[in-house]
């Protein structure tokens, strides 16, 4: 048996954020990050809040990679504060934040956990519609996916005028981060009939609309087919989960703070390599998912697997033409530090939740060789 099952409301485009004035709200918990607060950004929540008369605290502390002291921290002051509603402004990491934060307050409390609302500040993670967080312990150098049903944010504003500001290179990397989202949901051994629809539609805005976003983030309409992609692609993987592309990238984000998007763009290739038995002989499970994939866009050879060496390459054009490094020195990373590394990261990728549904089961060395993938010139 399936089962599809869509808990978040979803408000779309330019106006979505006044939807905030009539929720009712009395008393609101706003987590962002300090970038959010000293732009005046989270003004525009704000100043509605004020406007529909209710009160409101400010938490602007999120870092990248939130940690279990930062939602510790969070969870201080809303057991103060006692609100009815929780509003993560920002990336992934401040809707993560939220999510923890809100998770762990309802029970601490001995309360109903308060309505949690996500209004997304860049397009990748997909965040706002799953029950999936990711929070990092600096200490073991590791992060954690955590998976709860109850995290799942009740309502989502996907308000494009928030992301016309992020950068390029930021754009690019949370953009990449949607395609893995919607590739590895496709792939997924959980993967269904809803799922695929939403999975397909991501891959097509963001083959369309990515590059567009990066060079000219003034777009509209490429900012706001890039955020429904993000969301669409959250769906997909909510309901499929991923695969080892986000396994090995928690690891290596984790270990050496190479932004999530950019690990899961620097792995993907390799990793749609190995899920569809390019080096080896026969077929695997995934090899017509991604035919499929690549047929849906327009790329085609004479056998499959020439036709998923034909996606790759046309992935890795989309990446160089959006300035995406192939190599892990090109993210400041020591060549010989990583190498050495490349071991205990490869068992954290194993024990990882993501792992369960990839369609090839990876040994450790398997996982330790996908990495090894990122050094130029070999290994």
């Amino acid at each position: 048996m399936e089962q599809f099952i869509m808990k978040t409301k979803v408000y779309l485009g330019e106006a979505s954020l006044e939807t905030l004035r009539d929720m009712g709200i009395k008393k609101a918990f706003v987590i962002c990050d300090p970038f959010m607060k000293s732009s005046h950004k989270v003004d525009m929540v704000t100043d509605l809040l004020e406007e529909a008369g209710a009160e409101f605290s400010v938490f602007a502390e999120v870092v990248p990679d939130p940690t279990i002291a930062v939602v510790t921290k969070a969870i201080e002051q809303m057991l103060v504060c006692r609100p009815d509603a929780v509003i993560a402004l920002g990336g992934g990491s401040a809707i993560d934040t939220a999510k923890a934060a809100g998770l762990l307050y309802s029970g601490m409390s001995q309360s109903e956990r308060p309505e949690l609302i996500a209004i997304p500040t860049t397009s990748g993670t997909g965040s706002e519609v799953t029950s999936f967080a990711v929070i990092s312990d600096p200490e073991k150098q590791a992060k954690y996916p955590l998976v709860d049903d109850s995290m799942v944010p009740d309502t989502a504003l996907l308000d494009p005028r928030f992301t016309v500001s992020v950068p390029p290179h930021i754009t690019a990397d949370t953009g990449m981060d949607v395609l893995t989202h919607a590739l590895e949901a496709y792939v997924s051994t959980d993967a269904g009939d809803f799922t695929d629809a939403c999975a397909e539609k991501a891959i097509r805005l963001v083959w369309r609309y990515l590059k567009t976003a990066v060079e000219d983030g003034s777009s509209m309409e490429a900012r706001e087919k890039m955020h429904n992609a993000s969301c669409l692609a959250g769906v997909a993987f909510n309901g499929a989960s991923l695969g080892i592309c986000h396994s090995l990238a928690h690891a290596l984000g984790g270990r050496f703070h190479i932004p999530h998007g950019r690990s899961n763009a620097m792995l993907l290739c390799h990793v749609i390599a190995y899920n569809a038995g390019l080096e080896t002989p026969g077929e695997t499970a995934a090899l017509k998912r991604y035919v499929e994939v690549a047929n849906m866009l327009g790329i085609s050879a004479g056998t499959d697997k020439a036709t998923v060496h034909g996606l790759i390459r046309q992935i890795r054009i989309l990446m160089n033409q959006i300035h995406i490094p192939q190599y892990i020195t090109e993210c400041g990373v020591d060549r010989e530090e990583f190498l050495e590394a490349a071991d205990g990261m490869a068992q954290l990728a194993l024990d990882d939740n993501c792992t369960v549904t990839n369609p090839r089961k990876p040994s450790k060395e398997e996982l330790e060789n996908l990495y090894r993938c990122l050094c130029k010139g070999g290994y």
